[in-house]
């Protein structure tokens, strides 16, 4: 039998594993030694009261041991003379399609514009330090997609969407720490996401599946309203009558492809703003109440939101003790993101800092038909990048001078390598964006007083929040509607919001491959 039961604990106890057991045995009223085992379930945090605590949820194991438990991986077998399944994009939806083709008896074929992750961080570095945008290696193209180098964050509220613990569990058996499985918002850290990423590469690879980098889809191979294929750069053609499209938010020259070649798509609502930055020990002492925060407490998160013109306007993307970076796809842009490593432990917090951006919006600020919602979010990026010395130095007021609609005569430290320049942000962001965030930044005040500060920046811009185009397919066979063998997926399709999202996304095309071939 196994009895759950609930504890609170105060944060110098959370790793004393003996000290929980006993405190959750004394929770069942059985003799202890019917008690086998003791195992943390759920593990959140309580900043409720006037000192933080952790609740845990227990099982207790009475009269019987935990049992055994497999990995995934050690039920697949090896798919190299399987049919083939083309999977575009390495990105989380692509590779756990990957994975659930191989677990399902499919050879996937993995292919991607940019570099595995070793090479990427060359690119990497070159954006951060020299302001040079590689267009297929950079902060969202390339192996792991955007989710390798945007924080980890593996929270989710798209349950229905699929097993999340089976993507949960995947992780940890390709490197991630177990802690992800208990934890109420698990989060991996961009420092560890590159070695758990080359790992899941190594499984497609070892079970036969194939992995191309360096390999831009041009063109898709159609007939008769069914897939064959698609064509590389190269002019290599690669066939096989199902392609699942997984390439991510950002890859604008596939939309264009897919309107060139008929394939009907949908202008999306989005959102846009820009992104926030403070010291991470203000936002500690708001949420913790704490001068300083106590050992074994992470740094603080928040999560926040309201209404401005019948419209959200909200945090996103929240990295505590994290660091702004540059994720512009293609010269002549300035977009920013966020990121944190493992261990949470620098001194800012930023988030996305944004207000919904919907197709009404759009049509007053003159922008129509399918790509509506991207010619709108490429010309705010490319606005942001014009005022400034041709860098990727970004656009930034402290937080009260953005209100009062003034230019920062100076700036607070920042995270953000490639710097910042005082700005009219007021001016650079469309007047609609521009009042919802300013009256935005006056709500938050008040909801977490001590959070509308002169010390801190906000940045411009942030864009890439979702794709601002959905491509349609059938909820039941997951297949577009008009081509037959084209299986749209992830973020890029519309169809998920994050790392997590995304996974499960590509598990359930996968799965729809396999009933359909």
């Amino acid at each position: 039998m196994i009895q759950q039961v609930e504890i609170a604990i105060f944060p110098d106890k959370i790793e004393d594993h003996d000290f929980i057991k006993q405190k959750a045995k004394k929770k069942v009223k059985v003799k202890p030694s019917r008690i086998k085992a003791v195992h943390v379930a759920r593990r959140s945090i309580d900043a409720r009261g006037s000192r933080p605590l952790y609740r845990l949820r227990c099982d207790i194991y009475i009269d019987e041991q935990p049992a055994e438990q497999d990995t995934i991986i050690s039920h697949y077998k090896s798919v190299a003379d399987a049919k083939p399944v083309i999977i575009v994009g390495a990105g989380p939806a692509g590779y756990f399609a990957a994975l659930q083709c191989i677990e399902d008896g499919l050879r996937p074929i993995v292919i991607d514009r940019g570099k595995d992750v070793q090479r990427r961080r060359r690119d990497l570095k070159a954006i951060q330090q020299d302001g040079t945008v590689h267009p297929h290696s950079n902060y969202c193209f390339g192996e792991g997609g955007a989710g390798t180098y945007s924080d980890g964050k593996l929270y989710t509220r798209s349950l229905k969407r699929g097993n999340y613990i089976k993507a949960l569990r995947l992780l940890v058996e390709h490197g991630a720490q177990p802690e992800i499985l208990i934890d109420a918002h698990p989060h991996i850290g961009s420092n560890k996401l590159p070695k758990i990423v080359s790992a899941i590469r190594d499984t497609i690879e070892q079970y036969g599946g194939d992995v191309r980098f360096d390999s831009q889809v041009v063109d898709l191979l159609m007939e008769d309203g069914k897939m064959r294929g698609v064509e590389l750069a190269s002019g290599e053609q690669v066939l096989s009558d199902a392609v699942i499209l997984a390439t991510g938010h950002s890859a604008r020259d596939i939309y264009k492809l897919l309107d060139s070649k008929g394939v009907y798509m949908e202008a999306k609502p989005f959102a846009l703003g820009l992104r926030i930055e403070h010291p991470q020990s203000i936002i500690d002492k708001i949420q913790y109440n704490q001068a300083n925060r106590e050992d074994n407490l992470p740094a603080a998160s928040y999560k926040l939101v309201t209404q401005v013109d019948g419209r959200g306007v909200f945090s996103f993307c929240m990295c505590p003790g994290g660091l702004v970076v540059p994720a512009a796809t293609a010269p002549g842009e300035i977009v920013v993101n966020g990121m944190s490593l493992s261990r949470r432990d620098s001194p800012y917090a930023n988030s996305g800092f944004v207000t919904a951006v919907e197709l009404e919006d759009l049509e007053r600020a003159g922008y129509s038909g399918v790509f509506a919602a991207m010619g709108f979010q490429r010309d705010v990026e490319q606005g942001m990048w014009a005022y400034g010395d041709g860098s990727q130095k970004a656009p930034a007021q402290r937080v009260t001078d953005f209100v009062a609609g003034k230019v920062s005569e100076t700036l607070n430290a920042t995270s953000y390598i490639p710097g910042l320049v005082p700005a009219p942000l007021h001016e650079l962001l469309p007047d609609f964006i521009y009042q919802r965030l300013r009256q935005g930044l006056l709500d938050f005040g008040k909801k977490m007083p001590g959070y509308y500060t002169d010390k801190a920046n906000i940045i411009g811009v942030e864009s890439r929040t979702s794709a601002p185009i959905r491509i349609p397919r059938d909820r039941d066979t997951y297949q577009h509607a008009d081509v037959s063998g084209l299986y749209p997926c992830g973020e890029g399709a519309g169809y998920a919001g994050g790392i997590l999202s995304a996974c499960m996304d590509g598990q359930n095309v996968a799965r729809a491959v396999r009933e359909w071939v």
